[in-house]
Parts: C-alpha cells; structure tokens; sequence
C-alpha cells in the first residue's frame, strides 16, 4: 500500500484526544472519517465542523467528517485509530474488528494496561482482531490535547514493528505543528505512555497537599526510573524511555494543569474520597485504573516500582495520604542507579 495525500483514517472515537488526531490527519491532508458514539456529536462535526462535546470553540477542517456507523467509518481505511478508555477496548473493538480491512494499519492513541490480564493495548488489539503485530501501531508523546487543536508545536512517536507501516502513518499525520518521529519500539512506548499517568497522579497528589518542586522533580525523576526498569525487563529499549514517549510525555503530564491525571491527583491531595476526585475531575484517568495492572506487571517481572505501590494502595484506600508520604520517604536508602 502506497501512502498518497488520499490516505483514509478512521478515528475511534470522538473524545478529547480522538478529536484532537483527527484534526492532525486532516491538516496533514489525510481524508478523516470520526465514529462517535452518540448522533447529536456526529451531526455537529458534519454540520458545524465543531465537536461540542470537546473543544466546541475549535473549527476543524472541512475534511473530517463523522458517522455514527463503525462499517462506515472503516470502509477504505488505511489507518484506524483507538483513541477510547483502554479498560473498554476489549468489548468495544469485538464489535468492531468484522469491519476492519486486510490491510488496515490499526494504531493505538491509549496508554494504559488492562485489568485482569495485563495486557498492553497493542496486545489487546492483536488478541481481539487476529491481525499481526507488524500491523499495529502505537503513537506516544507529550501531547496535550488542548494545545495541539490550538495548533501549537508538538511531536510524538510512531512506533510499530513494520518500520514501512511507521513511516506511513508518520507521513500522514506530519503537519508545520505536529511532528511525529518513528521507532519500532512498541513495548517502550506503550509503557512510557501507560506508566506516566500513575506518576502524573503522584505529582498531583503532592501538588494537592503542598510539596513544593523539589518534590514534583523528585516523583518525576525516580517515575522515570521505575518506567525504565519495567520497560527493560519486558524487552524495550532503554533509550526509548529517554524520548517523547517516555519522558517527554512525563514531563508533559506531570506539569500541566491540563493533564487529567495530574488534576485526579490534585484533588485527590486535598483530602476528598477517590469517588470524590473522580467526579471532580469528570474525564476516564486511565492512570486510577492502570496503576493496578502496572503493578502485577512489576511484580511478575520482579520489579521494584515503590511509587506505582503506594499509589495503587492509595488509590484503593488502603493507606492515607500522610502514609503514603511517609511511605516513600522512608524507605531504606541506596545507591540511585
């Protein structure tokens, strides 16, 4: 399959971030089709070329169209793109993969890992649909939704163990705002995706009860090491978690106010329930329910990662705020690599 400027993307589904890379698609020239869920948001992208659930202040262009219909949307794709709750992709794609083409390059937009099984998202996908891993991708970075629709400079990583499929999605989503690098690095990508938003959390959490930065640096620092030795011990490189995808979209996440995961944590370090942050914060935190399976990955690789411990254990109420702090704190020290 060539890649042309008449290259087809299906966006699964119409959220923050699936809004946002349709947007990138189709200013990189690329013919957009969005499934939503509901009609009234399909109705106003085709109508409004607006999506008013998410950035209705936000014009997008006349190419991205959108349908409530997944045949639709898939017919002629070269590219799907999952941009939906990584505990709902199991269920969701079964419906969906009868309409998936031979040929289709499906690149994952999630970072976080399934309950239960453990699974990355990539190896969901394979699993669920029966395509081969070189056909699934993986695009990471610090990418911030809000930003990218407002245009401004941003890069990711497209990894994908078929470097031809890598560099095709690469080209079809290149735009004077967006620059999009390629690896073939899927596990450490993924892991760095999935693993910062657990850190993100922790970040919040000490944002909300008044550390200053040198604490923030810290958690982000020692989130960095233990992504890393996770990521290692289950075949990436190293090297990749010095990238967009690893501590690029760290930093990004755990500095921003616009970060989902950094604001949970915020309101969880003032003191509410992890219901009451929930509703406060109003969006899927994919780090609340991942930081479980990334633990249970941890510990099947044998693998220290404290602060992914303490956050699971808060997250499930098992210790305070004041316990989880000192927790850290006070572990036994030791040489720091």
């Amino acid at each position: 399959m060539t890649q042309h400027r008449s290259a087809r993307a299906a966006v699964f589904s119409a959220g923050s971030w699936g809004t946002a890379v349709a947007k990138i698609l189709a200013d990189a020239g690329t013919s957009v089709v969005v499934h939503a869920r509901r009609g009234e948001i399909a109705d106003a992208i085709d109508s409004t070329h607006r999506n008013p659930g998410y950035f209705p202040d936000v014009e997008l262009p006349v190419s991205a169209t959108a349908t409530t219909d997944p045949a639709a949307a898939l017919d002629g794709a070269d590219f799907l793109l999952l941009s939906i709750p990584a505990q709902s992709l199991r269920g969701s794609l079964a419906a969906w993969a009868p309409h998936i083409g031979p040929d289709t390059v499906i690149v994952s937009l999630m970072k976080g890992v399934e309950l239960g099984s453990h699974l990355r998202a990539s190896e969901v996908i394979t699993e669920v649909t029966g395509v081969s891993a070189d056909r699934v991708a993986v695009l990471s970075g610090p990418n911030l939704a809000r930003e990218i629709v407002d245009g401004q400079p941003a890069a990711a990583t497209v990894a994908c163990p078929d470097e031809d499929a890598a560099r095709r999605f690469q080209q079809a989503c290149h735009t004077p705002y967006f620059r999009p690098y390629t690896s073939t690095d899927v596990i450490g990508c993924e892991l760095g995706g999935a693993v910062k938003n657990v850190i993100a959390l922790a970040v919040g959490i000490a944002a909300g009860m008044g550390p200053g930065d040198n604490a923030t640096a810290m958690l982000i620092t020692r989130g960095l090491a233990e992504a890393t030795r996770l990521a290692v011990a289950m075949g990436a490189d190293p090297a990749t978690l010095a990238g967009l995808s690893g501590v690029g979209d760290l930093v990004a996440t755990c500095s921003s106010p616009l970060s989902r995961n950094r604001t949970f944590g915020t309101h969880l370090g003032h003191g509410p329930s992890v219901e009451q942050a929930t509703a406060a914060t109003r969006q899927t935190t994919e780090g609340v329910k991942s930081a479980e399976a990334i633990l249970a990955l941890a510990r099947a690789h044998d693998i220290e990662m404290p602060i992914t411990e303490v956050i699971s254990a808060l997250l499930h109420e098992k210790v305070t705020l004041d316990e989880a702090a000192a927790a850290l704190m006070q572990r036994p020290p030791k040489p720091e690599r």
